[in-house]
């Protein structure tokens, strides 16, 4: 299983998410790093790690607001063997083309910024293309009809639920269970909730390909040992 860890930025800097309470985000101090830098925090979480991939959340993109391509690029330039997972709240079909050119990493389509679910399913054949299905407590963040289409989403599926980032409550089997069954031939990762070891082999025991974490990596809760084994 596939073990990603997560980078949310901000203001160009790295800030620590819970509960998917964005304005409430505030830099991340964490014993990996000297400051919330994303190349210093980028560095701390592979030296637990030679993670191949991080993901990353573009909040003020991902908000209508500016963007942080110019971390993004510092991010690839820095660690060029390392693929980013780069959501950052692309919805226009023109804007995801010219991203996807620049190179700097995979797109992830965010459903909660998704008016309908055109741009998903005219990408869903891209290699280099990802879709989260965003939830927030048990509500869907997207059109319905892109919930219910699992025709229309590409290979891999993030199955993100806000409100447990960072509120240790532990991951969404049930949801994750219900997406994986939804879609057998897909490969599901799971965002939102994990809190050591023991729910990593949960996951991995529930088929899972993968799981996004964060906290659990800067509380020292998992580290190299317990990713060795998953």
């Amino acid at each position: 299983m596939d073990v990603i860890p997560v980078i949310d930025l901000k203001g160009g800097t790295v800030v620590r998410a819970r509960m998917g309470r964005r304005d409430q985000y505030r830099p991340i101090e964490t014993p990996l790093a000297p400051s919330s830098d994303p190349v210093a925090v980028a560095r701390g979480l592979l030296s637990i790690h030679p993670f191949p991939v991080v993901y990353v959340a573009d909040l003020d993109a991902i908000a209508g607001r500016r963007d942080n391509r110019a971390a993004l690029g510092r991010l690839k330039a820095t660690f060029p063997h390392v693929t980013l997972w780069v959501d950052n709240g692309l919805a226009d079909r023109s804007a995801a083309e010219d991203w996807l050119a620049q190179g700097l990493g995979d797109l992830v389509i965010g459903s909660e910024t998704q008016a309908t679910g055109e741009l998903v399913r005219d990408f869903a054949a891209r290699e280099r293309v990802i879709l989260s299905l965003d939830f927030r407590d048990r509500t869907f963040q997207g059109p319905s009809a892109l919930l219910e289409d699992a025709s229309a989403w590409p290979r891999r599926i993030i199955v993100m639920t806000l409100t447990r980032v960072g509120s240790g409550a532990g991951p969404d089997l049930e949801r994750l269970c219900a997406i994986r069954d939804a879609t057998p031939e897909r490969r599901v990762y799971a965002a939102g909730g994990v809190r050591d070891a023991a729910d990593l082999f949960a996951l991995k025991a529930a088929g899972m390909a993968g799981a996004l974490i964060a906290s659990c990596l800067h509380d020292g809760r998992v580290g190299s040992a317990e990713i060795a084994l998953v």
